[in-house]
């Protein structure tokens, strides 16, 4: 199955390792293109937190065009996977980006997949409209 990675950045190590396991289990994965450069030592994720506190990293998401370059990526996929950690204090946090993400897959008819449980956010409902299948941290669950 090919499946598309969608966390927020500060989890990209994680990433790294659930993207490892899938292709383990035989996955094909596609991970977000900005942790993909800080994995590469193109950029680096404390210059990826600095631009998210001053507010620069929209520039680097304009540049990039990150929105539509990863609706692609879903659109060409079977699935989505959120890697839903805690994050602000908020336990399985799901962020704006992702949440279009989710969104997205929902539209195109993807199977959408949560690490964990739906969190306990103002979206919560939305969320759970959209029919994700929670694999309460198993990856085996996938199919």
């Amino acid at each position: 199955m090919k499946i598309v990675i969608c966390a927020g950045l500060e989890f990209t190590y994680q990433i790294k390792e659930v993207a490892e396991q899938l292709i383990k289990l035989g996955h094909e994965v596609v991970i977000p293109k900005t942790a993909e450069m800080i994995l590469n030592g193109e950029v680096t994720l404390k210059q990826i937190k600095q631009e998210k506190e001053n507010g620069e990293i929209s520039n680097r998401a304009k540049k990039y065009d990150v929105i539509r370059y990863y609706f692609e990526k879903i659109k060409n996929a079977d699935a989505i996977l959120v890697l839903n950690y805690e994050k602000r204090g908020i336990k399985n946090y799901i962020g704006g980006n992702v949440f279009l993400e989710i969104g997205f897959a929902h539209v195109l008819g993807k199977k959408i997949f949560l690490l964990n449980e739906i969190p306990d956010m103002f979206y919560k409902d939305e969320i759970e409209s959209m029919d994700p299948i929670v694999l309460k941290g198993n990856l085996n669950k996938i199919k």
